[in-house]
């Protein structure tokens, strides 16, 4: 008689906890192996670096520590990290969350205090977009404290959604192909700023915070905003992920694709004196070919390639 699984009789509790640790040791690999080429493949941190990480509270900025910290620890270089955090004063932030948690990690922090809450409620009109000035107020105190702190880099925690969704708002409401670089010098020209999680897909993010518990801090400015253009692209890009496996995937990799030759900006390649050569060449134009796409690529629901 085969056996017959009743309401009654226990789950194997034994089995499922090894998959969950299962699942967490593979998610665990995936981060610190996409952290660790982000930070390679664009020489993000070097040897005797102070890095000052941007902690703000949320699930992002959480993992990047955590990973950053797990990667020190068998780093071939010593490189130093504090984490800093702007408390805005907003109304209810739990102001002693992030220092219990950094002393509980033994992790060198500064708390800086700065009422940037309320003279953003002050100058921006009710119903507006209170990001702008948020980040402006923002960017200009944490490079002041990079300063004071003496770190060599700011590490931040936008990952490689964020850069999508910056890539398609600049296209949609700036008419500018341009999205945010995994590393760059600051615009008051005194400080490097970098992404280690430029490879990471925010859903990683989110699993990873859930997995460890992280006490997540909700922001009460742009956090709170509902129909922001960047939350509607946001979600457009999950609803992609989620119907199209390989869509967005392959939209990261065309940014580190680029071919100026193929695109309109004459300020990226000599249109204005291009003359044949007689030589042939593969990157030369094929103007009456099909443009070959893999069999794999993911399709746009109702797009008909047309024979010409």
């Amino acid at each position: 008689m085969s056996a017959v699984w009743t309401e009654n009789e226990p789950v194997d509790s034994a089995a499922a906890q090894r998959r969950i640790e299962r699942e967490s040791h593979k998610l665990e690999k995936r981060l610190c192996r996409e952290v660790g080429r982000a930070i390679t493949d664009y020489a993000m941190i070097e040897a005797g670096d102070k890095v000052m990480v941007c902690l703000s509270g949320g699930k992002d900025s959480y993992t990047l520590l955590d990973i950053l910290l797990k990667l020190k620890a068998r780093a071939p270089i010593h490189f130093d990290l504090v984490a800093v955090n702007l408390d805005q004063k907003q109304p209810g932030f739990p102001e002693d969350v992030l220092p219990a948690y950094l002393r509980q990690l033994g992790v060198p922090f500064h708390i800086e205090n700065q009422d940037t809450y309320s003279i953003v409620k002050r100058v921006v009109p009710e119903g507006k977009t209170t990001c702008g000035l948020c980040s402006r107020l923002r960017r200009g105190i944490l490079y002041r404290v990079a300063g004071e702190l003496g770190a060599t880099k700011i590490a931040l925690g936008h990952h490689r959604d964020d850069m999508l969704q910056t890539l398609l708002l600049n296209m949609f409401f700036a008419a500018k192909l341009k999205s945010m670089p995994p590393k760059l010098v600051s615009d008051d020209g005194r400080h490097v700023v970098i992404r280690p999680l430029a490879y990471v897909a925010e859903k990683d993010t989110a699993r990873w915070a859930r997995q460890q518990g992280f006490p997540i801090i909700p922001c009460n400015l742009c956090g709170s905003q509902e129909n922001l253009q960047r939350q509607q692209v946001a979600e457009m890009l999950r609803e992609w992920d989620r119907k199209y496996p390989g869509r967005v995937d392959n939209m990261f990799r065309a940014l580190q694709d680029v071919v100026p030759s193929h695109l309109l900006d004459g300020k990226l390649h000599d249109f204005r004196h291009i003359r044949a050569t007689g030589v042939a060449s593969d990157e030369g134009d094929k103007a009456f070919d099909h443009e070959a796409f893999s069999a794999a690529a993911p399709t746009l629901p109702g797009l008909q390639v047309v024979a010409l």
